[in-house]
């Protein structure tokens, strides 16, 4: 799931295989010997989000290898940063696994990712937004796995007891604000989520800001638009309509949303697996987060399956993360998981299966994907303490913060 957010920085070393000479079994930049045998056994690392995301990854690497004559093998990370590191770091990195969002630009700068987006006939079926994510130097690097967006998620019980209809879903920050209050009693707070910028980035969006400039060459962090988002929830967590999830003893917004905490929160649509599996009983709907100055924002996550620099099953792999990535099981996989389809394509199907989605499907036409810098998750870790103080901080102060400890990172970056 995407409800947690990365922590760990990492540092990979991806010393490519030394080699004299060329030939036919070897790439002729990376001199890194390639398997052409008919049968050939590829590793894959993931990192779970639960039994039915390990079941149905398993399932189709199965069907893969059933289907191409090579065997297959997926393990389940504890820390797949940590792990994937110290696998580049001894050369021994597994064939195929996954990306994550905030360390992309890690390992695309290290060397550690093969690029291999050039070599798939339909990748513009893929969503521009989660290849642009994805892509570093001018290449699309990786094809994202599936994707998910933030809507607003309101618990109908609690909405019907205060006396709301679906005539008061609010649409701008001024009917949050309102709702937000009146659904505040006892021990119900009116909009619960977590504290941190994959959730709160919402209203800079929405504001008409964001951290970075477009094509993340220059901070924009300090700006008029996201000093007024801050002050925005500021506004909020100081009328104690508006809480995070630790305050309400949760540790995110579904578990606060189940158990009848939060009136409404802001979750993705991992949201679905997790209401279903905790909290079957408890009622709830999915609309679109409301529009702020600036028009509708939302945010955009995704991983990708990266193929190793240094695998000798290039090749073979790159033709498994095509059937791994194909749209019948990307509907396989929301249907087991929970994720939406990275593909346009699938997430017309997937929208037509599940009509309660609407509103995250919907949500990726003006979603603002993540910032994919190297080295920018350790400044996003400080922005996150930052936010957690947000109801007694000065906004723009922490703006400033994030501005100069982005500027650093790009700097080192060039």
């Amino acid at each position: 799931m995407v409800h947690r957010t990365a922590a760990a920085a990492l540092v990979t070393s991806a010393a490519l295989i030394a080699a004299t000479g060329c030939s036919s079994g070897f790439d002729s930049e990376t001199k890194t010997e390639q398997d052409s045998s008919a049968q050939q056994h590829l590793t894959v690392l993931i990192a779970s989000s639960g039994d039915a995301e390990t079941k149905a990854v398993k399932d189709a690497a199965a069907a893969y290898a059933k289907e191409s004559g090579h065997t297959v093998t997926v393990d389940v990370a504890k820390d797949i940063n940590q792990q994937l590191a110290q696998s580049f770091a001894g050369n021994k990195p597994p064939d195929v696994f996954y990306v994550n969002s905030d360390q992309f630009a890690n390992y695309a700068d290290s060397g550690s990712l093969h690029a291999y987006g050039d070599q798939v006939e339909d990748v513009d079926d893929f969503s521009e937004q989660l290849r642009a994510s994805f892509t570093h130097d001018g290449k699309l690097v990786c094809l994202p796995k599936d994707t998910s967006t933030l809507a607003l998620a309101i618990n109908t019980d609690l909405w019907t007891e205060a006396g709301l209809t679906e005539e008061d879903y609010p649409t701008t920050w001024a009917q949050l604000r309102t709702v937000a209050a009146k659904l505040t009693e006892g021990e119900v707070t009116g909009l619960v989520t977590n504290g941190e910028w994959a959730r709160l980035g919402v209203f800079m969006k929405e504001a008409g800001g964001w951290i970075t400039n477009a094509d993340q060459t220059k901070m924009t962090a300090d700006s008029p638009q996201n000093v007024e988002a801050l002050t925005y929830v500021q506004s909020l967590l100081k009328s104690g309509s508006m809480k995070y999830a630790s305050q309400v003893d949760t540790n995110w917004g579904g578990e606060a949303l189940g158990k009848g905490r939060a009136a409404m929160t802001i979750e993705g649509n991992w949201l679905t697996g997790g209401m279903k599996a905790d909290y079957p009983d408890v009622e709830y709907t999915v609309v679109p987060l409301p529009a702020g100055p600036s028009g509708q924002g939302t945010l955009a996550f995704s991983q990708c399956w990266g193929v190793a620099e240094d695998s000798s099953h290039r090749a073979a792999a790159v033709d498994l993360v095509t059937h791994l990535t194909s749209s019948t099981q990307q509907l396989k996989n929301a249907e087991a998981f929970g994720v939406m389809p990275s593909r346009t394509s699938a997430q017309t199907e997937y929208a037509e299966q599940n009509p309660a989605a609407t509103a995250w499907v919907d949500a990726g036409a003006y979603a603002q994907g993540p910032v994919t810098i190297a080295g920018f998750d350790k400044v996003l870790t400080q922005f996150n303490t930052d936010l957690a103080g947000l109801a007694t901080a000065d906004p723009e102060e922490i703006l400033a913060d994030l501005q100069r400890n982005g500027e650093q990172a790009l700097a080192k970056g060039e």
